[in-house]
């Protein structure tokens, strides 16, 4: 490979890292809300997979029903952040041209 295609390619890898960098920033302002239970709980959660908001109608607070309540929330956050993810990697797709490359799709940030 010539020391030119070297170059482009050095220099093109850098700018997607910066591209995704940036995306990895934008990704806290990324939304996704799910909603189950017929609409007794609502959550929402950004591109980062953090919950930012959760409702609970107050006719889904059943005193002797409790686990219902704790079914319901898990359900809602699960798939808040399977949508925020989704999203997020569909920014990722845009920005590799759909190539899986190591380190840039999946979660945006590190665990």
């Amino acid at each position: 490979m010539s020391k030119k295609m070297m170059g482009q390619l050095m220099r093109q890898a850098q700018q997607m890292q910066e591209q995704m960098a940036q995306l990895q920033e934008q990704a806290g302002d990324m939304t996704a809300s799910a909603t189950v239970g017929g609409g007794m709980v609502t959550a929402t959660s950004n591109g980062k997979q953090e919950i930012t908001a959760l409702v609970i109608e107050p006719s889904a607070v059943d005193p002797n029903d409790v686990e219902m309540l704790q079914d319901l929330v898990l359900a809602a956050i699960a798939e808040a952040q399977r949508q925020a993810k989704e999203q997020f990697d569909a920014e990722v797709a845009k920005l590799t041209g759909g190539m899986n490359l190591p380190g840039m799709g999946g979660m945006p940030f590190s665990m």
